[in-house]
């Protein structure tokens, strides 16, 4: 697979009155350009470290991630982020909050055409009608969606999504997912998500990172989902491969998650068993 990103041999330790605290080991991962990547796993496993790390929010103990040909030394506008919480500037409308890193990142373009970013991404998440209003008068979902058409506004080249629909309920949820998948599907934008739902992570995913449980967390599986793009949720959920593959995802959180045995990609597991042969 050609990578469009590559974490190489991700670590990250914290200090402890024990000593260095080892959270994430040994993480290795390539992402294609416009693949949308899950990783899941139980909560605390170092999920949100990574992608932390690769937001360059947080600073990589060892190890070094690669986007686009460059290695990634802090954060960027080439990464747009989506928190589980948007946190929005409750003083400010959403579009002038959609405005702030517009501004920043476009500050060669007109204002008129600045105007017309924000405009356009807050009427494709459904908030037409609500750019005027402040965070204190949007619902929670709402408030998601400027989050969302902030971090699309940017026009980065990877999008970085840590649990964005973990506070809402499902129908909430459901109708974020949706709203999602088209914009993604839309802009082709390289992704990754960490997420603790299992239907989720199907539903969204072109390939689900497990990750095994810490300390010294790594990547105990990947899997492969294949299911056809455009994606209606009823054909997802009614398709073939569908229940085998969450079969197998629940199966790794309940009993492999807790083994930490590392992923090996499938053409060294053939080499490893033709030597053995």
């Amino acid at each position: 697979m050609s990578a469009f990103v590559e974490l190489s041999q991700i670590g990250k330790t914290y200090p402890s009155p024990k000593g260095p605290a080892v959270i994430v080991e040994d993480f290795n991962l390539k992402i294609a350009k416009g693949e949308f990547v899950t990783v899941i796993g139980h909560s605390g496993c170092g999920k949100s470290t990574v992608l932390s790390m690769l937001a360059g929010l947080s600073s990589i103990t060892k190890g070094g991630i690669i986007l686009a040909g460059k290695e990634l030394t802090g954060p960027g506008p080439d990464r747009g982020v989506v928190f589980q919480s948007p946190s929005l500037l409750p003083w400010l409308t959403a579009f002038e909050n959609v405005m702030l890193g517009i501004n920043q990142v476009f500050y060669t373009a007109s204002k008129d055409e600045r105007r017309q970013i924000a405009e356009y991404y807050l009427t494709v998440v459904g908030l037409g009608d609500s750019m005027s209003k402040r965070p204190a008068e949007l619902s929670q979902g709402m408030r998601q969606r400027v989050g969302i058409a902030r971090a699309f506004a940017l026009k980065p080249r990877m999008l970085l999504l840590d649990e964005p629909f973990g506070m809402l309920d499902a129908l909430t949820r459901y109708e974020l997912q949706q709203v999602l998948l088209e914009l993604w599907r839309k802009e082709k934008i390289t992704a990754l998500m960490v997420t603790h739902d299992v239907d989720e992570a199907l539903f969204l995913s072109d390939r689900i990172v497990c990750m095994t449980d810490g300390p010294k967390a790594t990547i105990g599986d990947i899997i492969p989902v294949g299911f056809p793009r455009p994606r209606e949720r009823k054909a997802i959920m009614e398709h073939a491969d569908y229940a085998p593959l969450r079969e197998r995802l629940i199966n790794f959180l309940e009993v492999r998650a807790h083994e930490r045995i590392q992923y090996v990609p499938p053409s060294k597991k053939d080499a490893a068993s033709a030597a053995v042969v």
